[in-house]
């Protein structure tokens, strides 16, 4: 797969689950959106968006997972598809989701969501591990990119001050 994505075959990605099924497909469509040309990039990030933060808010498993491998694919010069990587890990960085669900439910529910608002943490986590990259990305030559990362440290900052 080259020189990014190499760890993919270290997630057991079959045993992860999205919230339609199985997360076995995030290394192929992670492959596409790394090697293809704009469209097929495109393409296939919005099948991974759609498995790993569904409706853009609701996180699953496989997102925090997910996450190092989009960050791979910011910081890649060969990437097309930069902006829409970083807009989606704008959107899994701000979903709460799951966290309100669980704040919100009685102590009857609450099982429910303790472990969903885990996978939630571990992918902000995962996100605001990427921060220096993030950061350089601001300063990019493609203004959608460059803004696109701005948008994002703005989230950091945000989530900062909640």
């Amino acid at each position: 797969m080259g020189s990014i994505l190499r760890g993919l075959q270290r997630v057991p990605w079959g045993d992860l689950q999205v919230v339609r099924g199985s997360a076995k497909d995030i290394p192929t469509l992670l492959a596409k959106a790394a090697w293809g040309d704009r469209e097929a990039g495109d393409l296939a990030l919005d099948y991974v968006a759609d498995l790993v933060c569904e409706l853009g808010f609701v996180i699953a498993e496989a997102t925090a997972p997910t996450v190092p491998f989009l960050l791979e694919l910011a910081g890649a010069p060969h990437v097309q598809c930069k902006a829409e990587v970083l807009n989606l890990l704008r959107n899994i960085y701000v979903s709460h989701v799951w966290s309100q669900a669980l704040a919100a439910a009685g102590p009857r529910y609450t099982g429910n969501y303790v472990r969903k608002a885990q996978w939630e943490a571990d992918a902000h986590r995962a996100v605001l591990a990427g921060r220096q990259l993030v950061q350089g990305l601001t300063e990019s030559v493609d203004p959608e990119v460059a803004e696109a990362a701005t948008k994002l440290l703005d989230a950091f900052a945000a989530e900062a001050r909640r």
